[in-house]
């Protein structure tokens, strides 16, 4: 069970730096705000004092730094709910396609930007993706009305 928690608590916060990265001011926004409030309360973690949510913020940027990177290569369970990584949005209006370094504002709140060249005129107002992995690791965007697919990178 342990080893559960940490691991989301990893991918949450794995899967939310480049939003760490691209703060107003760099700091550490805290497990409260990185997970969603199901999650976290799921987790029992609206039961803590301030004093330990700000210790559990302190261990979680260490650990993040020290020890997720070797367990996203080594650790089975890791490995597995990394790869799983599946985003089912919508692109926000006006979407018209790409066209080099497009940034996608989806309606989940998530900023992707395309990060290989190409171009893609997009027509109709259906404007759901799915973004996964390819066999690479990287993200790749697709628009399922179209099937059109082009490489991403979160941005937050």
């Amino acid at each position: 069970m342990r080893s559960t928690l940490l691991s989301l608590l990893f991918l949450t916060v794995a899967g939310s730096m480049p939003a760490l990265a691209a703060g107003p001011e760099g700091e550490f926004p805290g497990v409260e705000k990185l997970m969603s409030s199901e999650e976290y309360r799921a987790a029992g973690l609206d039961k803590l004092s301030d004093v330990e949510r700000a210790a559990l913020n302190r261990w979680l940027v260490t650990y993040t730094a020290a020890e997720a990177p070797t367990l996203l290569r080594s650790n089975p369970e890791v490995i597995a709910a990394d790869e799983s990584i599946r985003i089912e949005a919508n692109i926000k209006p006006p979407f018209e396609g790409w066209s080099g370094e497009t940034l996608f504002y989806l309606d989940n709140g998530q900023v992707w930007r395309q990060r290989l060249p190409g171009r893609y005129l997009h027509r109709g107002d259906d404007t759901a993706v799915v973004i996964d992995k390819n066999f690479l690791g990287f993200y790749r965007m697709t628009v399922t009305a179209t099937d059109k697919t082009v490489g991403v990178s979160r941005v937050r």
